[in-house]
């Protein structure tokens, strides 16, 4: 894998081994990009972070600073490795805990996050999708964007409690992604 546009762009990042991860394509991630648009200055949040790429390529891209959550410790420890294999460990903030608890304490935190990366495993996005609206909602900045990858073949995840503006939808091979960009005042 690599880092797909900005000032690392061509910058390969490693993946954590095994068959737990499944790391979103350069393709997907050049697209969701595309898509979100200029993120410069946006503090990021890259819930199931795996490889840290999603999270990575924001920064790569400007923005200020990212959190990337991830409960599995092999998926931590690559991430902390990509950071500062690229230098960008000082705007990276990993968090080791499951989603539920580490939004948890973001809110209690009052952090704030202009951009949220979610990239599920693919069994887990129909059970977390309902939730996962009311538990982002506290920790969204105003007129935000949340984007969420699901398996193409899956249904279409409908995040309840996000106060959505509008919605995009694109298909690309078996990976389905929806980009939501959230009311502004």
């Amino acid at each position: 894998m690599r880092i797909v546009a900005g000032t690392h762009r061509g910058r390969r990042i490693a993946a954590p081994r095994g068959r737990g991860t499944r790391p979103t394509s350069d393709r997907v991630r050049e697209a969701v990009f595309s898509i979100v648009g200029p993120v410069e200055g946006l503090d990021v949040l890259d819930l199931f972070a795996g490889s840290g790429a999603l999270g990575l390529e924001a920064l790569s891209r400007g923005a200020a600073s990212a959190v990337l959550v991830d409960r599995s410790p092999a998926a931590a420890a690559c991430i902390r490795a990509n950071a500062e294999a690229l230098g960008l460990e000082g705007r990276v903030r990993v968090v080791k805990r499951d989603w539920r608890a580490a939004l948890a304490a973001e809110r209690a935190a009052g952090r704030c996050f202009g951009l949220c990366l979610c990239d599920p495993p693919y069994s887990l996005t129909p059970r977390i999708a309902g939730g996962l609206g009311a538990a982002l909602a506290p920790v969204m900045a105003t007129a935000g964007t949340v984007v969420i990858e699901y398996p193409a073949a899956g249904p279409r995840p409908e995040p309840s409690g996000l106060e959505i503006a509008s919605r995009i939808d694109r298909t690309y091979g078996d990976t389905a992604v929806s980009v939501l960009r959230l009311e502004s005042p």
